[in-house]
């Protein structure tokens, strides 16, 4: 008879956010689809001329680059701020214009206005209350030139699934290869609250760590997300988008994919 030993791995408790460059090569397999995607939106919804952008929850501006690398004046604000530090360092390192601070999505305050805003990958759920959901969406609206667009990427909740669900990226810079797994477990319907983690393993030249981080996400279902947005008269729901990236394909919010973009436009 043949034994086998499962060796269990411990991962270090540490917030993802203050380890800028390994988040920033976790998604860097998204750049190419998601940077022609809002370049594509932009156009598709009449701005012609290459305008201003803002991106709530830049993060380590992986995209605030690209989109300023295609002639876009991008500008970004995280609430970290080792995230904050690092977009600033890349966009300096590169050259590229456009502002990067520290700031919170639910209050935030600008003195620009934009013809485009953007925040993808679920990031809008960090909000953990409905006013501070709502703020969000009037600090977004405030921001935004009438007839601007905002482009807000999330999934969807089916509270009926009670599956854990799990998703995988991988990614790589160099001799640094990063394993990313983030795990959802099925939400509470009453407080409306998910649990995820997400656990990193970083393979260098001398050795490999292991982290993990732990989080509370907001859940909506299609009819939760539409009574929010009803609340904000100064956006309206005008369309919806799936992460295929295809901004010349919609689908219906909720029926086709839960995993949506949203585009809600300034009135």
């Amino acid at each position: 008879m043949r034994y086998t030993t499962r060796v269990s791995t411990h991962y270090e408790a540490i917030d993802w956010y203050k380890l800028p460059r390994y988040y920033d090569l976790v998604f860097s397999s998204l750049n190419r689809q998601e940077i022609a995607f809002l370049a594509d939106l932009y156009e598709s919804h009449g701005f012609s001329s290459k305008g201003r952008m803002l991106e709530p929850a830049c993060g380590s501006g992986r995209l605030v680059e690209g989109l300023a690398r295609r002639g876009f004046h991008v500008d970004g604000f995280d609430l970290s701020p080792d995230m904050v530090d690092f977009a600033q360092k890349r966009m300096s390192r590169k050259g590229l214009s456009g502002d990067i601070w520290v700031d919170d999505m639910a209050s935030f305050k600008t003195t620009r206005r934009y013809e485009f805003a953007f925040c993808l990958v679920s990031s809008f759920k960090y909000l953990l209350t409905e006013a501070q959901a709502l703020g969000h969406l009037r600090s977004v609206a405030a921001a935004l030139k009438p007839g601007g667009i905002y482009a807000l990427g999330f999934h969807l909740t089916e509270y009926e699934d009670r599956r854990k669900d799990r998703e995988e990226w991988s990614g790589a810079r160099g001799r640094t290869k990063v394993h990313c797994r983030i795990d959802s477990w099925p939400p509470d319907h009453k407080s409306r609250l998910e649990k995820i983690r997400a656990r990193m393993t970083v393979t260098m030249p001398t050795r490999t760590a292991a982290m993990e981080s732990e989080w509370m996400f907001r859940t909506y279902s299609r009819d939760e997300f539409l009574r929010l947005i009803r609340k904000c008269s100064e956006l309206e729901h005008v369309a919806t988008h799936n992460f295929d990236y295809q901004a010349d394909e919609e689908i219906e919010l909720g029926e086709d994919d839960l995993d949506t973009i949203v585009i809600l436009r300034r009135r």
